[in-house]
């Protein structure tokens, strides 16, 4: 069995590869775009493919010669605040590639059984009664990015209901684990952490908004979700993976704060918060638990000692600087 991973050295893609590593029978190949430090360690263990997805040609090259029984597509731009200085760029990178994939697999391998992996971010504007939020919430996007993850979303829909393709979409909450780029919150949080304790920063560790509460899942949690939903969710249907619990990012920072011994005081940054913000945003996973059995395995605690201690090894220089790359 062959499954084509795209974005394989991005953050969940890396950890989607690890997880079907331990999978009998599975081979696995994955598609490169510039860095591949994450997956350094395993690769001569991965079949590589090295090339743009914006490039039709090469993807139809690509997919004929993989010949994949699962499309499990995760490369995106992944940026939500980026996404305002750089709308065309989110749009082009989440729509089209996923277009000519699609395409591709249309063509070439109508069989494959295909994961659109959406975003929380298409729902937007979640009002209080909306909570928590199930697949048939309203889309109200408040961002560039949630609008691409809308079209990405109904692109495979109507991929499945014009051509039959077996297509299932996820939509995923926050992410959240060891290795993720800085301009996510936790990991922000914890680099400065590091930082300050290693002496490198000024003991001030600079916040955005506090007050929101997020749903956050283990990146290892919810790649285990895609894979399972891959397999056994109904094609054309929608799921949305998250722990089902909500968690202000207060409540992120202080529990990251008592991981250290470091005196350190907190400072508002303009920069850091967005044109918009929801107050909270809570996953109803109900409809995923149902037709997988899935369940978070990693507690939040446990995810962010690991977050901050693969922080205070790179400060060290033990390992590779972190990148904010999709793969």
């Amino acid at each position: 069995m062959r499954a084509l991973i795209t974005g394989i050295a991005g953050f969940a893609g890396s950890a989607l590869a690890q997880l079907l590593l331990a999978e009998p029978d599975v081979e696995i190949h994955g598609v490169v775009h510039r860095h591949d430090w994450r997956i350094r360690a395993v690769r001569g263990q991965l079949q590589l493919h090295k090339g743009d997805l914006r490039n039709p040609s090469w993807v139809d090259e690509m997919i004929q010669d993989v010949q994949p029984d699962f499309l499990l597509h995760l490369a995106a731009w992944s940026d939500v605040g980026g996404s305002w200085a750089q709308p065309w760029v989110a749009y082009e990178l989440n729509i089209h590639c996923q277009l000519n994939l699609l395409e591709a697999v249309r063509r070439f391998v109508p069989a494959c059984r295909v994961l659109v992996v959406g975003s929380n971010e298409i729902y937007g504007r979640v009002l209080p009664e909306d909570l928590p939020v199930n697949e048939e919430t309203p889309f109200r996007p408040n961002s560039p990015y949630g609008v691409s993850k809308i079209a990405q979303d109904m692109m495979g829909y109507q991929y499945f209901c014009n051509y039959g393709l077996p297509i299932v979409r996820v939509r995923s909450f926050n992410n959240i684990g060891p290795g993720q780029a800085d301009d996510f919150v936790a990991s922000a949080f914890a680099r400065q952490i590091a930082e300050i304790e290693a002496g490198l920063r000024e003991p001030v560790l600079q916040v955005g908004n506090l007050t929101a509460v997020r749903d956050f899942t283990d990146v290892r949690d919810v790649v285990a979700a895609y894979w399972l939903a891959a397999q056994k969710g109904e094609s054309g249907a929608v799921y949305n993976v998250g722990s089902g619990r909500g968690c202000s990012i207060q409540t992120l920072l202080d529990t990251l704060l008592a991981m250290s011994d470091a005196p350190i005081r907190i400072e508002q940054d303009p920069t850091r918060l967005r044109p918009s913000d929801v107050p909270a945003m809570i996953c109803d996973n109900r409809r995923l638990v149902e037709a997988t059995g899935w369940q978070p395995r990693i507690d939040l605690h446990s995810t962010l000692q690991d977050v901050l201690d693969v922080w205070r090894q790179d400060v060290r220089g033990n390992t590779p600087p972190r990148f904010n790359v999709s793969g």
